[in-house]
């Protein structure tokens, strides 16, 4: 794809990588993503923000081949897929200059081995002319590896920020469009990178919204063209108080585990409680991810597997730990053969989450009348918590 033009002189340019479905190895990609990086040429200086995936450098090159200087080159992230392409761009243009954070500067040494003297660290706020543009700095870390930053372009009013409002989204449009999967794409992105460092992103969201904005270019997805969409969906899902929502992954190996999950789900219904069940032999991980934005209560649903849980209900359960929602509440429930560590061994899995916890209902083989009535009081503790909680 050739470069397109935002505003006079300032250009995005990257790759829309359509086919990509897993990043990192872990995170799934099912609408694909873009890696966006942007030029601005001023009056005296070039400055290119950001490059891409090192797989597709030969794209980027070729969007370069008529930019006859860069000056700057802006790495907003040293992860792989913003600066991976760093080296050769520098190759291309040897007088050019790399613009980092202190952190930043230390993290492109390490990985990808370029010279301290060829990087020049920026402090937050700090500004640099390119003769009539002006770019002003913005460390926004754990936005989400510890030295990431954003840049202002003061003369057009526009933020690039890198991953912040990113969406992993192959899309032929420059601008968002469709708001609705806009949304979606974001919310995923949210959940999976961003929510481990909530308290961190609303900083940097409050540092933004203090800046005249007329687009919001992320290096992932589509630029926002009215800002106010996507600050306002971020403040939505930093907000402190969760939702009257029940997530609830599970397995059933030979049916007694999805009986109680249906039991359960169909009380919490009765109780006006918005449920999310995910059967996690089949679960599209980022869709459990974006489900746990929103819910007060998670309820692990798991047989028993010698003696522990199932392996997909224990990845599930390392996820929600590690990606640390604002859960008040959880439950396990179950079921076992002759004898069972399954609830032990998923509390201890999950030490991130400030929780209390409502109980258990586990049975023995396949559900009795005794294990639906313990559902259905579970149903009720979990919906009084959430009215309390003034939730529901």
């Amino acid at each position: 794809m050739e470069k397109r033009e935002i505003r006079s002189r300032v250009y995005w340019l990257g790759v829309v990588d359509w086919d990509r479905r897993l990043f990192d190895s872990l995170v799934p990609l099912p609408d694909g993503t873009s890696y966006n990086a942007y030029l601005i040429q001023g009056s005296a200086k070039t400055a290119l923000l950001d490059t891409v995936d090192p797989a597709v450098t030969e794209m980027l090159l070729a969007q370069l081949a008529d930019v006859p200087e860069v000056h700057y080159i802006v790495s907003q992230h040293a992860e792989q897929d913003h600066s991976g392409s760093i080296p050769h761009v520098l190759a291309k243009y040897p007088q050019a200059q790399v613009i980092a954070t202190e952190k930043g500067k230390d993290l492109l040494m390490l990985h990808l081995g370029i010279p301290a003297e060829r990087i020049t660290a920026v402090a937050d706020g700090e500004e640099l002319s390119l003769g009539d543009r002006t770019l002003r700095f913005l460390h926004t870390p754990w936005a989400h590896w510890p030295e990431t930053m954003s840049t202002y372009l003061v003369e057009e009013r526009i933020l690039f920020s890198c991953d912040l409002f990113g969406s992993h989204l192959a899309t032929s449009d420059l601008y968002v469009t469709d708001e609705g999967l806009a949304y979606e794409g974001a919310k995923r992105y949210f959940a999976e990178i961003m929510m481990p460092f909530r308290r961190f992103i609303q900083r940097n969201v409050d540092k933004v919204r203090a800046l005249p904005l007329d687009l919001i270019a992320p290096s992932h997805g589509p630029i926002y063209g009215r800002p106010e969409f996507i600050l306002e969906a971020y403040r939505a899902w930093l907000a402190d108080a969760p939702k009257n929502v029940v997530v609830i992954p599970y397995i059933s190996m030979h049916g007694s585990t999805r009986l109680m999950v249906q039991r359960l789900v169909s009380a919490l219904v009765a109780r006006g409680v918005t449920v999310h069940q995910f059967d996690l032999a089949a679960t599209d991980i980022g869709k459990l991810a974006m489900a746990l934005v929103d819910a007060a209560t998670l309820v692990v649903g798991t047989p028993t597997v010698h003696v522990g849980p199932h392996p997909n209900v224990a990845y599930a359960a390392v996820l929600a730990n590690v990606l640390r929602p604002n859960l008040r509440y959880a439950a396990v429930i179950g079921s076992y053969g002759w004898g069972t560590k399954a609830v032990e061994q998923v509390a201890g899995m999950i030490p991130n989450l400030k929780v209390e916890i409502l109980g258990t209902v586990l049975a023995k083989g396949a559900p009795t009348a005794a294990d639906y009535a313990a559902l259905d009081q579970l149903a009720e503790t979990i919906a009084a918590k959430h009215r309390e909680a003034g939730l529901a």
